[in-house]
């Protein structure tokens, strides 16, 4: 889909958008929609429940004696956010592809103070929400295939708009990234090639190192080791460096938890929906796509992403219930359940991390627990911190893009749970309050940098469709943390 910006625009054919403010008050593009058609808006809107609501939509198929094909209103309510335009845009995808519109025109000219960052958003979130990860069906229906090609913006100040689309494309380009990621299939995406994948950052300015198994073997990294020995597919650790920031400045640094299929290991998981288990590698998407993002838009930061990638697999190799296993860190860690798998994996990555790149901060991510989603559903990601400051930052960037998380307590009591005669600690810390158990575990590896871990399991895949988020991958965490970089930690 082409995306443009106009001053203006006369469409021979195709569908137009235009804005209704609240109690039916038509923009300027809407009254002079309504003169062209002598009077059509008016007598659709008397004819429906339409008022200019927020959320609200009306098609009207165009009159004869004018050139395009439908008209579609929109509502404006009382003035939209910035998310809310992203919102009306998305929204206009799958209405658009439903009636067969190729080309689009959406004029921008209510609604908000700045128009152009209006502007911006709708195109922003008509990007978002045309994904598809399709590359794999050889048999459509013609209702099936998209069919919207060129949308136009029109909006007073053009520069201005692209300008702040610029940023917000980069961001889009990163989320598609890790929606292609998390929907991959196990067969295709493996350590080995996820690692690949994230290699060809490098032409755009990213730096990627990758770490065999030879060379985490050398680092004693025998926690993340562990969990892959029972698989085929070698393990892989994959660091990608964006310097855009000052050179004696100390990076950001993110980490992701990348099991490109969880099978639980010898503690096998029940087959049914097994199958989902190929997005156990979110938290690893999530930060290749944010990487992306940040050298896209030329972010002034020096950022560190760091993939822990594995295969969680049963054979005769692989590790079982009572092994225990010394990480990189010389703690113990006795295994409970080879399903508890994560963690470990996370737990020599982000001591590599504050132990080799000194950061500032770092964020985990992973779909981690299954308490989580029974904790907050499919609405909230959880997450866990040692710095109020980090915590009330990610609220915030939560808030600013849609992408809500919500803090839950760390304490030692909690971390009691994780006590064992064998080891320092076992990897699993009972049935009761299971997500913070995962994170207390975590918080034993970071050294006391200021931390926080995103707990995703319950907002990485949706069945479901959302204004700006076809059902499937949603890479829910690339807008959030880039506008948590954006707003903190640029300059």
């Amino acid at each position: 889909m082409k995306i443009s910006f106009a001053e203006n625009a006369s469409p021979k054919s195709g569908a137009v958008v235009v804005g209704v403010e609240e109690g039916k008050k038509l923009t300027p593009s809407a009254q002079e929609l309504e003169k062209e058609t002598g009077g059509a808006i008016s007598r659709a809107m008397k004819a429906s429940k339409f008022t200019g609501k927020t959320g609200q939509s009306l098609q009207i198929a165009a009159p004869a004696n004018v050139p395009i094909d439908r008209i579609v209103l929109v509502g404006l309510g009382k003035g939209l956010s910035d998310l809310e335009f992203q919102s009306l845009g998305g929204n206009l995808v799958p209405a658009l592809n439903g009636a067969g519109d190729k080309d689009v025109v959406v004029h921008v000219d209510a609604g908000a103070d700045v128009l152009p960052v209006a502007a911006a958003n709708v195109a922003a979130g008509m990007l978002m929400r045309s994904y598809r990860f399709d590359r794999y069906r050889t048999k459509e229906t013609a209702d099936q295939k998209p069919t919207l090609k060129k949308v136009t913006v029109v909006v007073n100040g053009t520069t201005a708009a692209r300008k702040a689309f610029k940023p917000l494309e980069a961001v889009a380009d990163g989320v598609t990234l890790t929606r292609d990621l998390v929907s991959e299939p196990p067969n295709i995406l493996y350590p080995e090639s996820f690692a690949e994948e994230a290699a060809k950052l490098a032409q755009i300015g990213i730096d990627v190192e990758i770490l065999n198994e030879k060379k985490m073997e050398k680092l004693g990294m025998h926690s993340l080791l562990g969990v892959g020995k029972g698989s085929a597919r070698e393990s892989r650790m994959v660091v990608m460096h964006w310097n855009g920031g000052a050179a004696n400045r100390r990076p950001v640094a993110f980490v992701g938890k990348g099991v490109t299929f969880d099978t639980g290991g010898i503690s096998l998981k029940p087959g049914p929906g097994m199958e989902e288990m190929k997005w156990d590698m979110g938290g690893a998407g999530v930060v290749t796509g944010l990487m992306k993002a940040l050298a896209l838009r030329k972010a002034k930061v020096n950022a560190i992403g760091v993939l822990g990638l594995v295969e969680n697999m049963p054979d005769g190799a692989a590790q079982r219930p009572g092994d225990i296993v010394t990480s990189m860190s010389g703690q113990t860690i006795e295994i409970h359940n080879t399903d508890a798998e994560g963690r470990l994996v996370l737990a020599d990555a982000l001591w590599y991390t504050q132990d080799k790149y000194k950061p500032r901060l770092m964020i985990d991510l992973a779909t981690l627990t299954g308490a989580m989603i029974i904790a907050l559903g499919h609405e909230y990601a959880g997450f866990f911190s040692n710095d109020d400051d980090i915590s009330a930052k990610l609220s915030a960037a939560g808030e600013a893009t849609g992408e809500k998380v919500w803090r839950l307590p760390l304490a030692e009591a909690y971390d009691n749970q994780l006590k064992t005669d064998g080891a320092d600690m076992k990897n699993i810390g009972g049935r009761a309050a299971g997500s913070i158990t995962a994170a207390q575990f975590l918080q034993r590896f970071v050294n006391k940098v200021p931390w926080a871990h995103l707990d995703i399991a319950g907002v990485t895949w949706s069945s479901k469709d959302a204004p700006t988020v076809p059902k499937g991958a949603t890479a829910f965490g690339v807008r959030l943390l880039d506008r948590f970089v954006s707003d903190n930690y640029e300059g």
